[in-house]
């Protein structure tokens, strides 16, 4: 049995018996029950998710899997692709988004190279944790050839259960998902549209901001590697190794490492989200494990979010990626597990309840 079939198993439904007591210290906090909305269906859930009725969040982490891609060649964006590699820098010196966000809410960051066309050297001086498991130097261009082998995509799953494993030993009570990758919205839409069978054309977005012009090209390169390899929606990992990336995969493979663990898994946006659908593909249980922190203003994450049938905590208008509004997501978790687990309940606090109760 490989690695990804032995974390397979390894996931479970989630702890009936801690949520049902989670939900009864909920429902005698000191305040009228159910007047802390969703953060007190947010607290339970996570009582779920770690078998804990009193879950507490210490150790957080985010994971920021950083790649780059062959469809870029097809002229589908207006950054060059020597930016992924520039952004990583970055993020290994402390300076991007997501590094402000995570100091924010006292989160770690992991930067992951699955596939930058470039190798990664980081300064000594590097402000973050940097791990390779370069999967390739790009993926190949989808609209001529399948992105990555059915190997290279089986290798980018069983890299993201391996750093998730690690990260999990040293002590990790949340994860957050990141990514990093010019044109890694074309590869997300190709498996979005797959797997809802929606037109390419509706959950196709402007990514980096390209003008009507490039949204064209864009949606026709699309269009053209799902016609040329017909990925085939029952296969996740088919869809992964013709039209994916291999940040996508670690994504996945992360999540179900996560998963598998116990782990609440606060998911980032577009690329993040099919990265854990996909993983949701290959078990269903997933979805119950997932807190998907925010909606994205790309229009195929919509469409992702019905597949999985979560809803959102933010809706900032954001569409940065790196990991920003799992960073977000995390400190509402945070609290959520703060108010079960350090609020008193009318007996600790000595509050009369409310007549009848």
């Amino acid at each position: 049995m490989d690695t990804i079939e032995r974390t397979i198993e390894r996931i479970e439904p989630l702890d009936e018996e801690a949520m049902k007591k989670a939900k009864n210290r909920q429902d005698n906090l000191t305040k009228p029950i159910g007047s802390l909305g969703l953060l007190e269906d947010l607290s339970v859930k996570l009582a779920g998710i770690t078998r804990n009725p009193m879950p507490r969040i210490n150790s957080k982490a985010i994971i920021t899997m950083a790649g780059d891609h062959g469809i870029v060649e097809s002229g589908i964006g207006i950054y060059p692709q020597d930016v992924t590699a520039q952004m990583v820098y970055n993020f290994l010196s402390g300076g991007a988004a997501i590094n402000v966000f995570a100091r924010h809410v006292g989160a770690k960051v992991i930067v992951v190279d699955m596939g930058v066309k470039s190798d990664i050297r980081p300064a000594p001086e590097s402000h973050q944790d940097f791990i390779v498991k370069k999967i390739g130097y790009g993926t190949k261009n989808m609209e001529k050839e399948p992105a990555m082998t059915r190997k290279q995509a089986i290798r980018s799953i069983k890299a993201g259960i391996e750093i998730f494993e690690e990260i999990y030993k040293r002590g990790c009570d949340v994860v957050g998902t990141g990514d990093m990758g010019i044109g890694n919205t074309s590869p997300s839409t190709a498996i979005t549209a797959v797997f809802t069978g929606l037109p390419v054309s509706k959950v196709c977005g402007r990514g980096t901001g390209i003008d009507d012009e490039k949204l064209k090209r864009k949606i026709e390169a699309i269009e053209n590697a799902i016609e040329l390899h017909k990925p085939d929606p029952a296969d996740p990992i088919d869809v992964l190794s013709k039209v994916g990336g291999f940040e996508i995969g670690g994504i996945c493979g992360v999540v179900l490492s996560a998963c598998a663990n116990h782990v609440p898994v606060v998911v980032d946006g577009f690329i993040s989200g099919v990265g854990a659908l996909i993983a949701s593909k290959l078990h269903p249980e997933v979805k119950n494990y997932l807190i998907i922190a925010h909606k994205s203003a790309e229009p195929g994450h919509s469409a992702v979010l019905n597949e999985l049938g979560l809803s959102p905590l933010l809706n900032f208008n954001m569409r940065l990626g790196e990991g920003t509004g799992a960073a977000l997501g995390i400190s509402i978790v945070e609290a959520s597990a703060k108010i079960l687990t350090e609020m008193k309940t009318f007996e600790e606090a000595g509050v009369s309840k409310a007549k009848g109760e």
